[in-house]
């Protein structure tokens, strides 16, 4: 199997262990968006919780020329500290929710 496409299955697998997951409050459900042709993967919890609506992004990760994009991880692990047991080398490991001038500080990839 090929780099990217093993980045593919890793991350799809990562989106659908999470949403295993549902709130333990509200009537909220996890729903996952897999966009394959175009490397968009994406965990949202949508739903209500008593008189609040909830939609939101709970784990948002993009494919981007060969790296793993982490563009938001609302999880309470690292999404990126689990890629790299998974094998993936830290700098193909891109924490996008950090502004580009900060990346440098970081154990990931710069892009």
């Amino acid at each position: 199997m090929d780099t990217l496409e093993h980045y593919r299955e890793l991350t799809r697998n990562i989106i659908l262990k999470y949403a295993q997951y549902k709130p333990s409050h509200g009537e909220i459900e996890p729903e996952v968006i897999i966009d394959s042709e175009r490397d968009r993967y994406e965990l949202m919890h949508v739903g209500w919780d008593k008189q609040r609506r909830v939609h939101g992004s709970v784990i948002h990760i993009d494919i981007i020329a060969g790296k793993i994009w982490i563009q938001h991880d609302g999880t309470n692990v690292s999404i990126a500290e689990e890629l790299v047991e998974l094998g993936v080398p830290p700098e193909d490991i891109i924490l996008g929710f950090h502004p580009h001038n900060v990346r440098q500080y970081t154990d990931f990839g710069v892009a």
